[in-house]
């Protein structure tokens, strides 16, 4: 299947996807789908970088509050419409993700991981020292009830939610089309051995910089709308530890060595986490990612795809 189908598929997914939550019509529907599909675009971003070559990303918190700071900037500075904002989440983090990834060039394996988590601790502390963005004391974002697209008032809710669902339905096709590309050829031989790769003449350097621009980008885009979803915007709640530890599991638990796995990881972990939100705490949720990840990590190494591919071939092997 080519990309333009693959890109046509997705789409029409989305759209079931939209006519289901308008059919269903309830607004905590719209609260939990938009933390689910940001978590899909989030998870599809680190796989690019940790999944797709090798590199284990701890500061994905640090990409997404970069998107999120980025819109209360502009939010101060000069209003502009959610998906201009989205646009501007990418550079800003796509840049700091260019710059990540060459002053990391030399950096390998827990070394990296170590940087990319020093990276996030640097940032939170420029922007609690940062006033203008709110700093310690955080920042309020009042969202209007509705909006008017083409004559018609939607919530705005609604509409976070159907630019999420656009931006996962990117993200997941140009994770496909990574994949199955000479990119996604270059990254895996980086996955499996850098200095061969570099020996049979690869362009690594070039590979992570793009690796790491893209994870990031993408990041940043998840990140653009969160203070219009939240509505108070603080460091704490920017640089989660949820973020950087859901990004992660989500992958890990679906199976990173396809873009199916991030998607499988995010609707599974993001549902129960939901779920456990509403019946029990928020409190639990990272219990529930420490249980999945111990429970995997045993039972399914490779995650659920690894593991549905591994049952396949048996049950075709003569």
């Amino acid at each position: 299947m080519n990309a333009v189908k693959f890109s046509l598929i997705a789409i029409a997914v989305g759209l079931v996807v939209m006519a289901f939550a308008t059919w269903l019509h309830l607004d905590y529907f719209y609260f939990a789908g938009y933390t689910i599909l940001q978590y899909v675009v989030l998870a599809t971003a680190w796989n690019i970088l940790g999944g797709y070559c090798g590199y284990v990303n701890f500061g994905s918190a640090a990409f997404f509050a970069l998107g999120a700071y980025s819109s209360v900037f502009m939010h101060k500075f000069f209003p502009v419409p959610v998906p201009v904002l989205m646009l501007i989440g990418a550079v800003v983090s796509g840049i700091v993700g260019l710059g990540t990834g060459y002053l990391t060039l030399r950096l390998r394996g827990s070394f990296f991981a170590i940087a990319t988590l020093a990276l996030a601790v640097v940032l939170q502390t420029l922007i609690v020292n940062w006033d203008y963005v709110g700093g310690s004391r955080g920042a309020y974002i009042i969202r209007p009830e509705t909006i008017d697209i083409v004559g018609f008032q939607i919530n705005y809710i609604e509409y976070l939610f159907v630019l999420m669902l656009i931006l996962a339905v990117i993200a997941l096709t140009t994770a496909r089309t990574i994949e199955r590309s000479q990119l996604g050829f270059g990254f895996a031989t980086i996955r499996d051995d850098e200095l061969a790769a570099e020996a049979s003449g690869v362009p690594t350097l070039r590979l992570k910089l793009i690796a790491t621009t893209l994870s990031g980008a993408f990041m940043g885009m998840a990140g653009a709308p969160f203070p219009y979803y939240i509505g108070y915007l603080q460091p704490a709640s920017a640089f989660s530890l949820d973020y950087a530890v859901n990004s992660i599991a989500m992958p890990l638990i679906g199976g990173t060595t396809s873009w199916i796995g991030p998607l499988v990881g995010s609707i599974l972990l993001g549902s129960l986490q939901q779920i456990a939100t509403v019946t029990i705490s928020s409190a639990i949720n990272l219990l529930i990612v420490g249980i999945l990840l111990v429970a995997f990590v045993i039972i399914a190494p490779n995650g659920l795809v690894g593991l549905v591919q591994e049952h396949w071939r048996k049950w075709r092997r003569p």
